[in-house]
């Protein structure tokens, strides 16, 4: 990293936010109680509830906390992506895992600023009196004295971070399973370019769709339209990905690896989440579920599983790198199936929960049978098949658990590059290189990460250290 002090500050920082985070849940007066999205008036009012007490504010210092720790971590993996590639490492022969890092990164620098702005704003009405978030509110019977704010002026800056979030969340898992398709394909990834644009056009567009989460909030119906535009937009880019995600597969001699099964359920649930956000981009249709367990369902296919799925192929790749052995293959095979049948198995039937009416955050829906006690019944009996699927799912991770901490002490040792992979890090001269990675001279790059199968080659795989011969096309 370009600077190992502000990378140890990073960890520090965030530590800090953890341990206070962790605190506020056993104040005497309560945690934070109003929701993760902490909306006014019951985040900006300390006498509002018990948990808009003292929680709350540990829950404000721990988010400002946290945010430091992204920024400058942020900053850190910016700096060394674009001034610490070795030689020959151009922009057009980083690895996609790479490029990922580096639009999260930029992603997070530019938009975490202002959640803390909305802190800040937050903090003052609780603290000092003013009223930028509230206006005409009775507490206890009395009228207070603030007037003029608005909650939904703390709706825009918090969804202003929260959507490009999603997309910090999921592009590291992008990233890593771009590379473990190719490699595990032995074909090069199609559309290296079109990949790297893709992931640009989402960045970009992330910051323009921030208030499709508000379309119940009485925007101006143009607005609102807008909205839905650039909403669908950002379908285009992620449909690239999709494509060449599934261009790349095809015909490809693939060995079925847990790092590769977990990449392609990525390139599963990124479809199916992605075919229900267009439900939720559509303000006509979204007026009918918002608030639903049709939301919860969509983000957690498209945001939660994709991002895990990405996150547990990165474990099983790169695992003999980090610890110089191997994880156990059937167990790995274990634990995918177990988790992506319990994956769907939650979230499939909770679209039908949200359609059916249920809201979110509601932690009893016995009171539907007042209403339509059909539907009532129908919910009931699918959150019994949400239950079951989530406890199968909980227990398929002792399968992960215990691969990863076994193989770590007793796992076969690895070769040097097990997967035949490209990319400089398997180039090390040791199979778990200690500081500094290469003792003596760093390589230099010579090619592109993905000469996979190329025609007239020895192998089915060419280091980015080899280089090229004369007359060869790069790619």
């Amino acid at each position: 990293m370009a600077s190992g002090f502000m990378n140890l500050l990073s960890y520090w920082f965030f530590f800090i936010s953890s341990i206070i985070m962790l605190t506020s849940l056993f104040v005497e007066s309560g945690p934070a109680m109003s929701g993760w999205t902490v909306y006014p008036p019951l985040s900006a009012l300390p006498q509002a509830v018990s948990g808009s007490g003292l929680g709350m504010t540990l829950w404000l210092v721990s988010i400002v906390l946290f945010i430091a720790s992204s920024l400058i971590g942020s900053l850190n993996y910016i700096t060394t992506i674009l001034n610490l590639r070795t030689k020959g490492m151009t922009m057009t022969r980083m690895p996609l895992t790479i490029w990922a890092f580096l639009i999260t990164a930029i992603l997070g620098v530019l938009s975490f600023p202002v959640l803390v702005a909305a802190v800040l704003l937050l903090t003052m009405d609780r603290a000092f009196g003013t009223s930028f978030y509230l206006s005409d509110i009775v507490v206890g019977g009395e009228m207070l004295d603030n007037v003029g704010g608005s909650p939904i002026l703390y709706q825009h800056l918090f969804w202003f971070l929260g959507h490009p979030e999603v997309y910090i969340v999921i592009m590291p898992s992008l990233g890593i399973s771009s590379e473990v398709i190719s490699t595990n394909a032995r074909k090069p990834i199609f559309g290296y370019k079109a990949m790297i644009g893709s992931l640009l056009a989402i960045g970009f567009l992330s910051f323009i769709v921030w208030a499709h989460h508000m379309f119940v909030t009485g925007m101006d119906p143009f607005l609102g339209s807008v909205f839905v535009f650039t909403t669908l937009l950002i379908a285009i880019p992620s449909a690239v990905k999709v494509f060449n995600y599934i261009t790349t597969l095809w015909r490809g001699s693939i060995i079925y690896t847990p790092a590769m099964l977990f990449s392609v359920a990525l390139v599963s649930t990124f479809i199916s989440g992605g075919i229900t956000g267009l439900i939720l981009a559509d303000s006509t249709l979204d007026i009918q579920v918002h608030d639903t367990y049709f939301v919860v369902a969509h983000f957690h296919v498209v945001m939660g599983l994709s991002a895990i799925f990405g996150m547990f192929a990165g474990v099983y790749h790169w695992f003999p790198k980090m610890y110089g052995r191997l994880m156990n293959n059937r167990l790995g095979y274990a634990h995918f199936w177990t988790t992506i049948v319990s994956g769907y198995g939650v979230f499939l039937p909770m679209h039908f929960v949200g359609i059916g009416g249920t809201p979110r955050r509601y932690y009893d829906n016995s009171v539907f049978d007042t209403f339509n006690p059909k539907a009532g019944e129908m919910i009931m009996d699918l959150n019994v098949i949400i239950s079951i699927f989530a406890i199968l799912g909980a227990l398929g991770q002792a399968f992960f658990f215990f691969n990863f901490f076994y193989s770590i002490f007793r796992g076969p040792k690895s070769p040097l590059n097990p997967w035949r992979s490209n990319t400089l890090e398997w180039t090390t001269p040791s199979a778990m290189p200690g500081h500094g990675n290469w003792p003596g001279a760093i390589p230099t790059v010579e090619r592109w990460p993905y000469d996979y199968s190329k025609p007239g080659a020895e192998e089915d795989f060419i280091p980015q250290t080899v280089p090229l011969k004369e007359g060869e096309v790069e790619h």
